[in-house]
């Protein structure tokens, strides 16, 4: 074989190569997205799907108008959150959830089945029903992913917190830093809280008090 064509199969080679990649995974994110989408919407219209994402993907005009895109999302986000078999399945995790935390060693059962676990003891005061607090905290779902975290020292109203915040910081004092599990029922229940937290949720939260002021 000459040399020329011997060097240019050893050129194409890695080409070709970094084709069948680039192919694998179009056709595999293609995969995921189909398995999640016959199970939300069995009787979609693949061709307007095919349309959509490819305007999208192109930076091509819609041939939607956007307001329309968002309310028709919307819909079908709140459709789904409603959802009979959804709304049991998010119960049964959050429970399972639960119990798994509620089993791990120096877990404390607070009002309202708000688990707790101290990571550094205070000595402080304790904040009453109507004080201010000051805080640090990151907050995660029950899958390890992160939603929130203060960037700084934060002051709150304990009347203005969710309910199982309300719960344990009565019953914190300041100095403390303590891993919180809040059932959804004591954090945002069957509505969630837009795009971030799902229905159902259980929240963790690792949580340092401050101070307290009245």
């Amino acid at each position: 074989m000459p040399r020329f064509a011997l060097l240019l199969l050893c050129l194409l080679a890695p080409l070709s190569q970094a084709d069948e990649h680039a192919h694998d995974l179009a056709y595999s994110l293609g995969v995921k997205l189909g398995e999640r989408l016959r199970d939300e919407v069995p009787d979609l219209e693949l061709q307007a799907l095919l349309d959509g994402l490819r305007q999208a993907y192109r930076n091509e005009p819609l041939a939607v108008d956007a307001k329309r895109i968002e309310s028709l999302l919307a819909e079908h986000e709140a459709q789904l959150a409603n959802a009979p078999e959804r709304v049991e399945k998010a119960k049964t995790a959050e429970q399972r959830f639960l119990a798994m935390e509620k089993a791990k060693a120096g877990v404390r059962v607070l009002q309202d089945g708000v688990l707790m676990q101290e990571l550094r003891a205070g000595n402080g005061r304790k904040p009453g029903p109507k004080d201010r607090i000051q805080v640090r905290y990151i907050g995660f779902l029950a899958d390890g992913s992160q939603f929130d975290e203060s960037q700084t020292a934060q002051w709150f109203r304990l009347d203005s917190v969710i309910a199982g915040w309300r719960s344990a910081l009565q019953q914190m004092p300041v100095g403390a830093q303590w891993r919180l599990v809040i059932p959804s029922a004591q954090a945002y229940g069957e509505e969630g809280a837009g795009d971030l937290i799902p229905p159902y949720s259980p929240l963790v939260f690792e949580l340092e008090l401050l101070d307290t002021k009245e």
